[in-house]
């Protein structure tokens, strides 16, 4: 009887500020990441939990999902590039090779983009409506559609190149709470496809 390789580990870690419903939405989704992460030899698995605040609820989440979180506040730090360093050395002593932002509310500098491969999630059809008012300006503006996108991070502000995005259809009279509801329900659809397409890319470069 031949035995089957052990597949080797692959953390991630997930960075957040503010509810974590979308982290909630990628860890329950797991077993679906790990079996098709499985013909490739890795076994995919959420490590740590960050926050950059220590009032997000999503620490809360963190704790009933029983995933390690920790809070390093940009806040407490005397410039962007000195709490980027602690969080690159956090995530270093944590064994992290890749990162998933779920409503990280920070941009992050050059030299952090380049030592870790992230991807982040956007409420709108990019490249429209950059920035953090997305979901506003896109239930404003002229399109019929709006929609979602998860990209690869850049040193440009949603701007890194596409892994998956989708558009849902504007409904006349529609008010912007039920929009938005629509487009966190388009989010949690679509992040956990497009992080395992993500893996997939980062994997195969890897090999």
């Amino acid at each position: 009887m031949i035995e089957s390789k052990p597949l080797a580990p692959f953390p991630i870690a997930i960075l957040f500020s503010g509810n974590g419903s979308n982290l909630e939405n990628l860890v329950l989704h797991k077993d679906s990441m790990q079996q098709a992460l499985k013909p490739y030899g890795v076994r995919p698995y959420f490590v740590l939990g960050i926050s950059n605040k220590h009032n997000a609820y999503g620490i809360k989440r963190c704790a009933s999902l029983g995933l390690d979180c920790e809070v390093i506040a940009h806040n407490d730090f005397a410039s962007r590039a000195l709490y980027e360093v602690a969080l690159s050395k956090r995530l270093r002593d944590a064994g992290v090779r890749f990162l998933v932002l779920a409503g990280f509310m920070r941009i992050l500098g050059s030299a952090f983009v380049r030592e870790f491969c992230c991807i982040n999630i956007h409420p709108s059809f990019l490249p429209l409506y950059k920035g953090a008012h997305a979901i506003q300006e896109s239930y404003e503006g002229a399109e019929d559609f709006g929609g979602v996108s998860v990209h690869w991070v850049s040193e440009e502000l949603d701007s890194g190149g596409i892994i998956m995005q989708e558009k849902i259809v504007k409904i006349a009279g529609e008010s912007l709470e039920e929009y938005e509801r629509r487009i966190h329900l388009l989010e949690h659809k679509l992040y956990p496809k497009a992080l395992i397409a993500a893996l997939v890319q980062y994997v195969g470069r890897e090999s």
